[in-house]
């Protein structure tokens, strides 16, 4: 078996482009992107952004919990960036 290396994926941020638009492109939570790259303030053009792995983008319903979607508030927060839950909002699974 060879072991190899796997280097996280980065973005360099182009002109005109936000946050928003840049998780968008990747299918990851703007959230999850901000709290990635311990963003306080809105991304700025030439700056790198590390992009996490991408999983099953899903719009969270009404009723649903971090356990129900994610097995655990723990597992939810590692791939969320927060713990915070509400409908319409869009979470990895």
């Amino acid at each position: 078996m060879e072991l190899q290396l796997i280097r996280p994926k980065t973005h360099r941020v182009c002109r005109g482009q936000t946050l928003s638009s840049i998780a968008r492109t990747f299918g990851v939570p703007p959230r999850l992107l901000a709290a990635q790259n311990d963003l306080t303030c809105e991304v700025t053009e030439g700056q790198i952004l590390v992009i996490p792995s991408a999983g099953n983008l899903y719009r969270v319903q009404g009723g649903e919990s971090c356990t129900l979607l994610c097995g655990s508030v723990e597992n939810f927060r590692k791939r969320n960036g927060t713990v915070c839950l509400y409908p319409t909002q869009e979470v990895l699974l």
